[in-house]
């Protein structure tokens, strides 16, 4: 197995250790994330508990706001009703979505004879260069200023000096095209409350904004595990993945609850207005269900994304991305591709952990990562010796 790091991994090391920094001082100056977070998990682990209940007080929901709501058991189950939705010959612009990653969609949508475009920047970098997210928040956290600059003249013909400012400008220009031409929308949810049928995203570059409010159709497109009681509990976890990922206050937290609407004309409700016609949702079990029942993977579902186990652990900063299967890198994806591919694919990685402990000390949610590691190592291994 490989486990070499990646080029000028220690550069990009370097950087999320001052990340690091930052989360801790977030949390001494603002001290009630840590209460939030507690809540947080009591909330989550009510809908893990309850998963049919509340997916289907979400369906509800979702359809009174005039959605559409799917639940798909399998990834291809997933990606043939977007496809249906889409259809082919369409513009289509996505947000950072690490269910997506997981199903393979843009590549399936590509094959359906439609343009699609990642509009998150390290998103849209790796797309360009054609590798493989490094990290659950910074996809492009392997590549250096000086090999993005290569890549954007080879494959778009751009030319852009090696310095950050002038590579986000350019892509800035470059994905504004996309954005105006755009026939869907696709985003994933950092919460989806079930109470409403909101849908609530974190995010910094106002990219979701406009790929959710552009162009007529919007899709939302992630697990099941996203879904929290109450649009309460939805803002709650907005504010404590921002702050455990280093960003806080975000710049931006979207709300979406339908398609747009207006009540201007005697206060009547209509829709559309000036934003999508059509809203879809679509949530994904893969093994997801079947894990909230399993007394230790089932913790896993709890996790918020924010990435923090990664940044604490030293076998990921020893070997990077690869330690792990993309989109789910480091401490958290080994349990999480246990539970979306199987323990035969998370078993390598789970081999490598040096169980420090430290992705557990630093989790908002308080997941026993280590526990959970060691359950896939011992998984693993029986399926080695029955070989």
């Amino acid at each position: 197995m490989e486990v070499l790091a990646p080029p000028n991994w220690d550069v990009a090391i370097n950087r999320a250790k001052l990340a690091n920094v930052s989360v801790f001082e977030i949390l001494k100056k603002h001290p009630y994330l840590l209460d939030l977070a507690k809540e947080l998990r009591k909330a989550k682990e009510e809908v893990i508990k309850n998963f049919d209940y509340y997916i289907d007080l979400t369906r509800k929901s979702v359809e009174k706001i005039g959605g559409r709501f799917y639940l798909a058991e399998t990834p291809d189950e997933a990606k043939e009703i977007v496809g249906k939705i889409v259809g082919n010959s369409k513009v289509i612009v996505m947000s950072k979505n690490n269910v997506a990653t997981e199903t393979g969609l843009r590549p399936y949508l590509e094959k359906l004879g439609n343009e699609v475009w990642e509009t998150d920047l390290g998103e849209f970098l790796v797309q360009v260069a054609n590798e493989e997210p490094s990290h659950i928040l910074a996809p492009a956290l392997h590549m250096t200023k000086e090999r993005i600059a290569e890549v954007m003249k080879e494959k778009l013909g751009i030319e852009v000096p090696p310095d950050p400012v002038a590579v986000a400008q350019r892509a800035r220009e470059f994905l504004r095209d996309k954005f105006l031409r755009a026939n869907v929308g696709i985003t994933g949810a950092n919460a989806i409350a079930a109470d409403t049928g909101a849908v609530l995203l974190v995010e910094n570059e106002g990219n979701i904004r406009m790929t959710s409010v552009l162009p007529p159709v919007h899709i939302v497109y992630d697990g099941i595990e996203k879904i929290v009681p109450t649009l309460y509990y939805a803002m709650v976890e907005t504010l404590v993945q921002s702050a455990y990922a280093g960003l806080y206050p975000p710049t931006y937290v979207n709300l979406t609850a339908g398609p747009s609407s207006t009540a201007d004309v005697e206060m009547f409700r209509v829709s559309p207005a000036q934003g999508p016609k059509e809203f879809y949702m679509i949530l994904l079990d893969n093994g997801r269900m079947k894990a909230a029942k399993d007394p230790v993977l089932w913790e896993i579902l709890l996790c918020v994304r924010c990435g923090r186990c990664s940044m604490h652990c030293p076998t990921y900063w020893a070997i990077g991305p690869r330690f792990g299967k993309p989109p789910y890198t480091g401490p958290m994806g080994i349990p999480w591709t246990a539970v979306t591919r199987g323990v035969t694919e998370a078993g390598p990685a789970a081999m490598l952990c040096a169980h420090s402990g430290n992705c557990k000390d630093v989790c908002p949610m308080g997941i026993n990562l280590p526990k959970l590691i060691l359950h896939v190592k011992g998984e693993y291994l029986k399926q080695v010796m029955k070989k």
